[in-house]
């Protein structure tokens, strides 16, 4: 193991078994490196990679500090990998999304309030018939993530948050070249509030994956 990976192996462990909590200042270097065995150089790049993931936070002047450690910050790392992945692999993050949207719409259907009901119903009676495309792809974002949001979990909002980049340039693709995706979308997105509103939890899943799906199959047959 190079002695960079051995120390960032250890900072980890310091977290994981809780001697380091959200928020706790690390010792001194010369001290942290003394404590673990690691020379100073080492131990300085274990925490710029660190940094780099949001695990670390390094004040200058004032010390280095674990981070709040929230899903959304850490996956902003996720945000990074995403937008550096090439229009080929938008296929991949299809998939995922294919996977993992049908589920978060069957949760969204046992825990949604009636208040975020009522934004969702919004958007879907928020977009003209004529919308330009960044409107429809704006919008369908929105609904994506209020939907991710009635799960009441962060890890999901921030994953989807993650992967959502990657297909936005396809949403844009198929409105540029479909015709009548506007009104298409909306009808998709009605079908799914309409089964979340009555917590039909399987006609949601049901309903998100034909949706998800459709984009899917265009881009296939276009790439």
């Amino acid at each position: 193991m190079a002695l960079t990976d051995e120390a960032i192996v250890k900072i980890k462990g310091m977290i994981t078994s809780g001697e380091l909590g959200p928020g706790d200042r690390l010792p001194k270097e010369a001290d942290l490196a003394a404590r673990l065995g690691l020379s100073r150089n080492s131990l300085r790049e274990a925490v710029k990679a660190l940094t780099l993931v949001n695990v670390l936070d390094v004040r200058h002047g004032d010390g280095t500090y674990v981070t709040s450690l929230d899903s959304a910050h850490l996956l902003d790392a996720l945000n990074f990998m995403v937008d550096l992945h090439r229009d080929d692999s938008v296929l991949q993050f299809f998939e995922v999304r294919r996977l993992l949207e049908p589920g978060v719409a069957a949760l969204a259907a046992t825990r949604i309030s009636p208040e975020q009901v009522t934004e969702l119903r919004l958007l879907t009676s928020d977009l003209a018939p004529d919308a330009s495309v960044e409107e429809l792809v704006a919008n369908d974002l929105r609904f994506h993530r209020g939907i991710a949001e009635a799960t009441g979990n962060q890890v999901v909002c921030s994953l989807l948050d993650g992967i959502s980049g990657a297909t936005q340039r396809a949403r844009i693709w198929r409105g540029v070249t479909q015709a009548g995706a506007v009104e298409r979308t909306l009808a998709e997105h009605a079908a799914i509030l309409d089964a979340i509103e009555i917590r039909d939890a399987e006609a949601a899943r049901a309903w998100m994956t034909a949706h998800i799906a459709g984009v899917e199959t265009w881009l296939r047959k276009a790439s």
